[in-house]
């Protein structure tokens, strides 16, 4: 593959279908003129759309698939189709190394089993994470996992995904040593249970990381921008993170309503549009798209199902990117590193 990241599309993932997800593609080759892709899914519908982007129909290879998993398929089922299915033929691809990362904006419970039964996890990974970033009131996003991929973790998991976490977002938010903090119910050292306590204390004596430690945080401070990795179960990164969505819909549909309740307010929207579409900005899922299965042994990018194309170009980035900077190796260089440190203080 070179030095040219060699992307597998799941063309017929997702709510909108090969159109979208192709029209992504090629506006990530237009910031970008290094990818190359795969596209798995219905030949005829992705020729179609690739006759209107002439420069990325000639940095592309359709691959056929008559199948396609469907947003209702249980993992089970779709583990039986990975051989048919372009989901599962992506996945392979990435495994083969015909394609250096993947990205889908399909079933993600569908992708997450899949994934991980063909591409195993990493060496010193016991269960592998789903992280994403976050918006936030501070100069960059934030890296919070893991969101949904394990609903039980133990403290050794814990110390995993902030591994896992500190390296992707060296990678993907340009930071030499980020702020790592672990969700709690506060952020006294006695609360919380006991696997978070033990993985503080394993986090804390890993100053030969990079990563700085900071200790735990609390569910209103996620969007402060105190802190770079948020680390937690699946079960309470989930919910905390279907919370801060709704939040953030509540909010827009808030001001929708209360600019369009008068012509007084129509007046002041006028005035305040600025800040409005700044505000709009900042909250678009689609500048923050493109959830990672952390800790296997390949890249896989999940988009969000409803993601536009700039979206999908933003999944894509954070596939290209997570390839040039070779983030597998750096979360194993990492995780040798602490165990070597634990070894030598026993």
């Amino acid at each position: 593959m070179g030095s040219t990241p060699r992307i597998a599309i799941d063309a017929m993932g997702g709510d909108t279908g090969p159109a979208v997800m192709i029209g992504g593609a090629d506006r990530a080759l237009k910031r970008r003129d290094d990818l190359s892709f795969l596209m798995f899914g219905d030949k005829a519908p992705i020729r179609a759309s690739l006759e209107e982007y002439p420069n990325l129909s000639k940095v592309t290879q359709i691959v056929h698939c008559d199948d396609v998993i469907a947003a209702t398929d249980k993992p089970s089922q779709a583990i039986r189709r990975a051989k048919t299915t372009s989901m599962g033929r992506a996945i392979a691809a990435v495994k083969a190394g015909d394609a250096a990362a993947m990205v889908s904006a399909g079933n993600t419970g569908a992708l997450m089993a899949m994934s991980k039964l063909a591409l195993r996890t990493m060496p010193g990974i016991d269960r592998p994470a789903l992280a994403a970033l976050l918006p936030t009131l501070g100069e960059n996003d934030l890296v919070m996992l893991d969101l949904g991929a394990n609903t039980e973790s133990d403290s050794r998991n814990l110390v995993q995904f902030a591994v896992m976490g500190a390296a992707y977002s060296r990678v993907v938010l340009d930071l030499e040593r980020p702020r790592v903090r672990l969700l709690n119910i506060g952020t006294e050292e006695l609360k919380g249970t006991d696997e978070l306590k033990e993985a503080a204390a394993i986090l804390r004596d890993a100053d030969h990381l990079r990563m700085r430690f900071d200790g735990f945080t609390e569910g209103d401070k996620l969007s402060t921008g105190e802190v770079d990795v948020i680390v937690t179960d699946g079960f309470s990164g989930n919910i905390a993170l279907k919370t801060a969505e709704g939040t953030a819909r509540f909010v827009t549909d808030l001001l929708r309503r209360a600019f369009t309740s008068s012509i007084r307010s129509k007046v002041g929207f006028l005035i305040s549009r600025p800040a409005t579409e700044l505000l709009r900005h900042h909250l678009d899922p689609n500048n923050h798209n493109g959830a990672v299965f952390l800790g296997l042994n390949g890249l896989v990018v999940k988009s969000h199902g409803n993601a536009n194309e700039k979206g999908v170009a933003n999944a894509i980035r954070v596939a290209a990117r997570m390839v040039r900077e070779d983030l597998t190796r750096k979360i194993i260089d990492d995780l040798n590193t602490i165990s070597i440190e634990r070894e030598a203080t026993k």
